[in-house]
């Protein structure tokens, strides 16, 4: 299947000819699997979309609905939805976890931020008046970093607590090195700005 869906403007499939693929689908049919996806691909991708809000997450959803079309045909039953009605709701049920698997990734890195700014701003040898001020110091620092935009804040975090250089963050983020160089620049910048009046 290619990795992006094609505009379409043929007249949408019949739910009988889609009712058909799918049946063929169940038995191990590659090829009805192939006309399925596009038939029906490109208006799945719009619901992906529309949903995740970001068209590499949609076209993530997309695939990985098309696997599981595949091996779940076998359980569409007609009586109980039309073909499309049953794909989309398992087009919707993927672009829901994708969702939350963000939402999950954003407060685990959060956690992790909060510990890698523990440690890297408290001294082992330090009394607790000077560990009290460090975390004081977390906290703000990570508050400002929360205000930052997440392409600023992802930037600066993997720059400055996971050691990379401008160029090894253009190739982990895939994006241009002018854009990471602005991304840190600015970032960097509104977090001084923001630290300055937390103090």
């Amino acid at each position: 299947m290619p990795s992006s869906p094609q505009p379409s403007y043929a007249a949408p499939a019949s739910p009988d000819r889609l009712e058909a693929l799918l049946q063929a689908v169940a038995v191990g049919d590659r090829q009805a699997l192939r006309g399925l996806y596009d038939l029906t691909a490109t208006k799945l991708f719009g619901l992906a979309l529309r949903i995740t809000g970001r068209r590499d997450w949609a076209e993530d959803v997309v695939q990985e609905s098309f696997v599981s079309i595949w091996h779940h045909a076998g359980d569409y039953r007609p009586h109980l939805a039309a073909p499309m009605t049953w794909m989309t709701a398992i087009v919707r049920n993927r672009a829901l976890d994708c969702l939350r698997r963000a939402a999950a990734a954003r407060v685990a890195q959060t956690v992790e931020l909060e510990e890698d700014l523990g440690e890297w701003l408290a001294d082992d040898a330090a009394g607790p008046a000077e560990l009290a001020d460090a975390s004081q110091q977390a906290r703000a620092l990570n508050r400002c970093l929360q205000r930052l935009e997440q392409a600023q804040r992802q930037a600066i975090v993997l720059a400055y607590l996971h050691d990379l250089s401008h160029a090894e963050l253009a190739a982990r983020l895939r994006v241009p090195l002018g854009t990471v160089k602005s991304w840190v620049r600015r970032g960097l910048e509104r977090l001084r700005h923001c630290m300055e009046a937390a103090t």
